[in-house]
């Protein structure tokens, strides 16, 4: 089997597991505060998951197009393979992740999914790192 094709279909799935946990991250730190999920106020976490979809988001207002998608398409044609061709998993990732549309519509989409993990950090902010919890020790 071609390893361009191999290395395609892990950067597409590799781009859907980055898609996904920004989603579920999301819908994850929501359930979280409402459940009092003491793990979702974690600094890394909130910290690390705003930037993910910061970069999408500066990504889309810049015009960029993604790094990920850039390489897939790179890889694919170097197994001689339209982006849209692949294994199973690959087309499967591929069709989830991409949607016929203006780039417009898309950048206002990740603009309000960015603003939405921002009030997140406002509203339930993650506990900060070098503070210490205050309480007594049972």
């Amino acid at each position: 089997m071609n390893v361009y094709r191999l290395l395609a279909d892990f950067v597409v799935v590799v781009h859907l597991a980055y898609v996904l946990c920004v989603i579920v991250g999301l819908g994850l730190i929501l359930a979280g505060v409402v459940l009092r999920w003491g793990w979702v106020r974690n600094f890394w976490f909130r910290i690390m998951h705003f930037l993910m979809i910061a970069i999408v988001v500066l990504q889309a207002l810049a015009g960029v197009i993604c790094p990920l998608t850039t390489l897939e398409n790179w890889l694919r044609m170097r197994a001689g393979q339209a982006p849209q061709e692949g294994t199973f998993v690959g087309r499967l990732a591929h069709d989830l992740l991409f949607y016929d549309g203006p780039p417009w519509v898309f950048a206002v989409c990740y603009c309000l999914f960015g603003l939405a993990v921002l009030v997140t950090l406002i509203l339930a902010p993650p506990r900060w790192p070098w503070r210490r919890e205050t309480g007594t020790a049972a």
